[in-house]
């Protein structure tokens, strides 16, 4: 059974109307997404605990993206999708005191990947989680996930900055992280 999305404005209100996920992505269709970031504190600086996403993904398969992150399904709202998410790809049973909003952005883009058209338009939920995380005794959804990794916050942006092929974690959801820690990258 394929998954079904709300259609959405470009605040990432549903509009009344729903789409399938394949439909979504071939006409670029607006629709929900949450992602969480885990991070610490690593002395004066930040990490984050980074999933390598698996070789099959639709997209930007074996690149490194947000800890958990997934479409919200008709219905639902932001924050179920996100411990839902972190359930299902990392193992962590969170509650929803565990995490905080840190905002919302839009992302929007058009690529090829395994030889098809990728058409993305969706409007990101932001959450950090801070609560501490061993990535030795995390539960991985072998489909989705290859592996987790903690990556210092200024390697991400700077792998980010320069499209090195090892971080496809959208920069605008990086920043909102950032912002959101006070963490001054300048």
């Amino acid at each position: 059974m394929e998954e079904i999305f709300d259609v959405t404005d470009d605040n990432g209100f549903p509009v009344g109307k729903t789409i399938t996920r394949s439909e979504a992505h071939d006409k670029g269709i607006s629709h929900r997404t949450a992602h969480t970031w885990i991070v610490r504190k690593a002395g004066d600086s930040y990490q984050v605990l980074l999933q390598k996403r698996s070789a099959n993904k639709e997209s930007f398969p074996s690149m490194y993206d947000t800890s958990s992150a997934g479409h919200i399904q008709a219905g639902d709202d932001p924050l179920e999708s996100a411990q839902r998410e972190l359930f299902e790809e990392l193992g962590i049973k969170a509650h929803e005191g565990d995490f905080t909003f840190a905002g919302k952005f839009h992302i929007k883009y058009e690529m090829e990947f395994h030889g098809k058209m990728f058409r993305d338009n969706e409007v990101a939920f932001v959450y950090v989680y801070e609560k501490p995380v061993d990535e030795t005794k995390l539960v991985l959804q072998t489909e989705e996930v290859e592996r987790v990794k903690w990556f210092d916050i200024d390697e991400v942006l700077e792998g980010c900055k320069h499209r090195d092929g090892t971080f496809c974690v959208p920069m605008e959801g990086l920043e909102t992280v950032m912002k959101y820690l006070g963490y001054d990258h300048a």
